[in-house]
């Protein structure tokens, strides 16, 4: 069977909700496509296929439908052709506000005591440029759609300016030598005007709500210092090949995702990974493309180029999610295909009506006019696409990757979070949790184990290290020093023979815990790994244990606190053994704890919690990634396995627990944005179609509604943009 291809195509002449809907069902009926979604906001078109096709297939169904499509376009010349198009609109904008002004002036004079009126040819000489030239996008687009079979915005501005000028010319030629008639030329063109001022200041806003992605493309320099047996030279990123060396100077961005072979630095990584705090960078530390290097000259070593590095898969997985479509966007469609149709149907029974009323034909036009100028389907259509690109786009610039809406839409309805411990709670470095010493000191007792551990790349030994550099204490060598397998570690210091080992070092030495057995049980029943410190020369005896856990992360107890504070439940579940799980559910306040979990039964731990609620799952392991696709939403913290990410909808760049919490709160005010749109552009058309039928909203009130409600829409999902995590201070964690 072949594998799926999918093609993304840049959509021209959409208006409105129907428009979008329309174009995806040509899509639909193209032989081999099993899926097709368009999105309005952002002109673009996600097609998958099955078997191979010609892609001109795609473009003629489009063409046919009545719109335009074209292969995916490197985004910096479709960015291009946008500004060009919305430079275009701005200068239509200011010529259509120059003819339409004179002719609306009198209207402004009239509460000022002034009667004045432009004489009807001139009327007539200002009104038909803007409708003909400056309208005449509406009467193509209108054409397509009913050569389509079908009606859209345009068509509803079309035959209601239409009407309005055709009327008003009716009425000059029919009293050419009679009394000034009343014209009503003004109103078709104040419509077009403020239909352009709409779609003037939706293109404005619609580029807002893809700014995130124009700043992440900015983040990808276009040259790199390449260093080539100690020489240096200017090349294109496209030149280069895995395995080359880059030279990164102070203040410039990482033109390639690598590995420091040289130098030490700071890198800002605020735009990729949310990261406010600058990161150090030394030899061996990985570096993000695009992120700006700090005070030092480093020599990078390229690990990843073009569509592979992180900030590609960053911009694509963002430009998936704003091209999704949400589940709540179904109704918006399926109210959209008979919308049109049915203000049609309005209109005609407005215009029938008043005339059935005994009123004079001009009226009843007038008021039908004003019924199909008010109702535009354009706000709803906006409605969805708009909130999600925003909403996607402040949590991109925050750290947090959605990766698709549904799991956007989804994620406000968390009533549950579970967690992995290892890697998402806890940093998964083990730290000196306790430690004892009989007959000396606990710093004696340190210098001593951190004797034995010099040059270990165990984990224990570097805790033991770790924690000697934290008290500026400096162990010296010793002798004869070597592993004891499957026991520990010995060696000679000052002429005593020291070993530092698990139980069964102790048991093999002959010794007993003594003293230390009641707490070496305790510490065990928390979980922790022991490590007994022993002198078996000349004298064999204890000289102290340690105790060994790993560390809670910076932020965990918070992110549990602030899902508390919004009545969401949090559970632990890992493999670990009952006392370390215990010990880090109490210190950070976790409702219940699911222990010693094998890998494979966390995906049915995670389904049975389902049946109380919507559950989001946080992991990072491949072992994770089967509870990740079970829950109903899956958060991949930063730095975990590629499958684990692959699997969750919600992707943390960084391994912050706080912004467990902070994706769920940006996905509610993502949804609220939703419903506040949706109900705004609902009422607008509830409200504004009754008045207009009867006779309470005249055409130029109805244009400015009806262009007040599809930019309300957009400047409402605008103010996502402001969002924020909540606060956040760093802390220390804990060890377990």
């Amino acid at each position: 069977m072949p594998s799926p291809q999918t093609f993304d195509l840049p959509i021209t002449g959409m208006t409105c909700a129907s428009c979008a809907g329309r174009v995806e069902r040509a899509l639909r009926k193209v032989p081999g496509v099993t899926v097709a979604t368009v999105n309005l906001a952002n002109e673009r078109a996600h097609v998958e296929v099955q078997e191979r096709i010609d892609p001109a297939s795609l473009i003629a169904a489009v063409d046919k439908a009545g719109y335009g499509a074209t292969l995916e376009q490197d985004r910096a010349a479709q960015q291009a052709d946008q500004l060009k198009r919305h430079d275009s609109e701005r200068w239509h904008l200011l010529l259509a506000i120059v003819l339409a002004l004179p002719l609306v002036l009198p209207m402004l004079l009239q509460p000022f005591g002034i009667e004045w009126m432009l004489p009807a040819w001139v009327q007539f000489a200002l009104a038909t440029p803007v409708q003909f030239f400056l309208g005449a996008r509406f009467y193509v687009a209108a054409y397509k759609a009913v050569r389509a079979g079908a009606g859209n915005m345009d068509l509803l501005v079309a035959l209601g300016t239409s009407a309005g000028y055709g009327l008003s010319v009716y009425q000059w030629l029919a009293s050419a030598h009679h009394d000034m008639p009343h014209l009503y030329f003004e109103a078709s063109a104040v419509v077009i005007t403020l239909v352009l001022l709409g779609k003037y200041l939706e293109s404005s806003a619609k580029r807002q709500t893809a700014s995130a992605i124009r700043a992440l493309e900015a983040l990808r320099p276009e040259r790199a210092i390449q260093v080539v047996d100690g020489q240096e030279q200017e090349v294109a990123i496209s030149a280069l090949k895995l395995g080359d060396q880059v030279l990164v100077k102070p203040g410039e961005r990482f033109p390639v995702d690598g590995v420091v072979i040289d130098g030490q630095s700071h890198a800002d990584e605020a735009l990729i990974s949310g990261e406010s705090l600058p990161v150090p960078k030394q030899p061996g530390d990985k570096v993000t493309g695009g992120a700006i290097n700090g005070e030092g000259r480093l020599l990078v070593r390229t690990e990843a180029l073009g569509g592979e590095t992180v900030l590609a898969r960053i911009i694509r997985l963002v430009e998936d999610a704003q091209s999704a479509k949400a589940p709540i966007q179904k109704l918006v469609e399926k109210v959209s295909q008979v919308f049109v149709p049915v203000v049609l149907l309005l209109a005609l029974a407005t215009l029938g009506g008043w005339l059935l009323a005994g009123v004079p034909l001009e009226t009843a036009i007038i008021n039908a006019v004003a019924v199909l100028v008010i109702a535009c389907p354009c706000a709803l259509g906006l409605a969805t696409p708009t909130a999600i690109m925003a909403g996607t786009g402040v949590a991109a610039r925050h750290g947090i990757l959605i990766k698709d809406a549904e799991a956007l839409e989804r994620a406000h309805q968390v009533s549950a979070v579970v967690f992995d411990k290892t890697g998402t709670l806890t940093s998964g470095t083990p730290r000196i949790a306790h430690m004892t010493a009989i007959d000396a000191d606990e710093n004696t007792l340190l210098l001593m184990a951190g004797a034995l551990q010099r040059g270990s790349e165990h984990p224990l030994a570097k805790a033991v290290l770790d924690l000697c550099a934290e008290r500026n204490l400096k162990p010296e060598d010793v002798s004869n020093s070597r592993s004891l397998a499957g026991r520990g570690i010995a060696g000679t210091l000052h002429g005593r023979e020291l070993a530092l080992g698990n139980k069964r070092l102790l048991d093999e030495s002959g010794l007993a815990a003594d003293a230390l057995a009641g707490t070496a049980s305790d510490w065990e029943a928390e979980g922790r790994t022991l490590s007994w410190l022993i002198e078996t020369a000349p004298q064999p005896h204890v000289l102290g244990l340690f105790a060994f856990g790993d560390t809670l992360k910076p932020g965990a107890a918070q992110a549990i606190v602030q899902l508390k504070q919004r009545h969401i439940s949090s559970h632990l579940l890992t493999g670990d053994n009952r006392g370390s799980a215990r010990v880090v559910a109490e210190a950070l306040g976790i409702d219940d704890v699911h222990a010693e979990v094998l890998p494979g039964d966390k995906a049915a731990t995670v389904v049975a919690l389902k049946k109380t609620g919507v559950v989001a799952m946080v992991g990072d392991g491949i072992n994770d990634a089967p509870a990740l696709a079970a829950a109903d939403v899956g958060i991949a913290m930063g730095g975990g396995t590629d499958v684990a990410m692959h699997a969750a909808g919600i992707t943390l760049m960084r391994g912050d627990p706080r912004l467990i919490p902070a994706a769920l709160d940006i996905s509610r005010r993502t949804y609220a944005k939703i419903r506040q749109n949706l109900f705004w552009a609902f009422v607008y058309n509830l409200i504004g179609i009754p008045l207009a039928a009867f006779g309470l909203l005249n055409p130029v009130l109805a244009g400015a509604a009806m262009a007040l409600s599809s930019v309300s829409v957009v400047s409402n999902a605008l103010l996502l943009k402001t969002w924020k995590p909540d606060g956040q201070t760093q802390n220390h964690g804990d060890p377990q």
